[in-house]
């Protein structure tokens, strides 16, 4: 417990400090977001700082560390190790999509091909040293490893190969998800604070009770998700709504590869889907727009995702995001409330 304390603590606090430093580093060099030409409402935030995503890969990593190297009974794991990277290798592809926004003045990065090609690889990656270093369980999951049984079978096994494919799907989805949810102050650093908190409460869950769950190093992972809880929350100060910063996609990529990493690794694969609802409904109405104007050539919300259908109707930004808000913490409230009711069935409080 007090290894998160401090994880979370050390975040929180370089994220926190570190942040206005960084914003006064990137004013004096200009560096500041393009707005997408059809988001009127969103001109004046033309010039903000952008990148701020950095501050929140740099608290997880500080946080992380400093955990580990102040108490000498947590030892640094393949487990973590892997997670870490892949958030970092998140971030470094959307800073590189951030850094071609500014430096070309224009609210379009890499190209799809490119950016998507860049996830794959850090995704590959990720895949490949969860199999062949970290030796993870290929089961589908949702609340644990035997928690799914069909026709009274064990859940099936994807084997490396096909938990390779799942997993790197899963990352590139959730990347994707969080990405798209980033587009008002504070909405995707706010709402993954909430998912990133269940992942720290499942990780220590699962550390306290090994014989249920069999997730090697459960701890090391949910120090990590308290880091992030530390970073976006610390983040969230200087972002929220009117924004100083924005996170960017070195923020959004790096968020939704770390959610994806550690529901992986901690084998709630499929609960992902529960606690990120938020994103999942967002990344949805995208799906929906698109589908609609390609069938039917019209369009279901007045503009997706469907946080700017809202603002369309005439809501306030901080309205919006505060809802959504709540929306991202019933999803979170639930996932834990099925994780939770899962343990008691199989008899955990006996």
């Amino acid at each position: 417990m007090i290894a998160l304390l401090i994880s979370g603590g050390i975040a929180l606090v370089i994220s926190l400090a570190g942040t206005p430093l960084l914003i006064r580093w990137l004013q004096t060099r200009g560096i500041g977001q393009p707005i997408q030409e059809d988001l009127e409402g969103h001109h004046t935030k033309a010039g903000t700082p952008t990148m701020g995503g950095l501050m929140i890969v740099a608290a997880a990593v500080g946080g992380y560390m400093v955990a580990h190297l102040t108490r000498g009974t947590l030892v640094f794991t393949r487990n973590g190790l892997v997670v870490l990277l892949l958030i970092v290798g998140g971030g470094i592809v959307g800073l590189v999509d951030d850094w071609i926004k500014v430096t070309r003045n224009r609210s379009l990065g890499l190209n799809k091909r490119a950016k998507t090609f860049g996830q794959l690889i850090v995704g590959s990656g990720f895949a490949y040293l969860a199999v062949h270093w970290v030796h993870v369980d290929t089961h589908l999951s949702f609340t644990r490893i035997d928690s799914l049984k069909f026709g009274g079978h064990a859940p099936p096994d994807l084997h490396a190969w096909g938990w390779a494919v799942f997993a790197i799907v899963l990352i590139y989805a959730t990347s994707n998800a969080v990405n798209l949810t980033d587009g008002l102050d504070g909405l995707a650093a706010g709402s993954s604070t909430f998912a990133f908190s269940a992942f720290a409460l499942i990780g220590f869950w699962l550390f306290r009770h090994p014989p249920i769950y069999k997730v090697a190093h459960s701890l090391d992972l949910a120090v990590i998700a308290v880091a992030m809880v530390g970073g976006c929350a610390g983040f969230l100060w200087w972002n929220a709504a009117p924004a100083r910063i924005i996170m960017g996609d070195t923020g959004s990529l790096a968020i939704g590869a770390g959610l994806a990493g550690l529901a992986l690794l901690l084998k709630v694969d499929l609960l992902l889907g529960v606690i990120g609802g938020l994103f999942v409904m967002e990344t949805v109405s995208v799906i929906i727009q698109v589908a609609s104007f390609r069938i039917f050539h019209r369009r279901v919300f007045r503009m997706a995702p469907i946080h700017h259908h809202f603002e369309l109707l005439g809501w306030p930004e901080t309205t919006v995001i505060v809802r959504f808000w709540i929306l991202s913490g019933l999803c979170t409230a639930l996932a834990i409330g099925i994780f939770y009711a899962d343990f008691i069935h199989i008899g955990g409080l006996d």
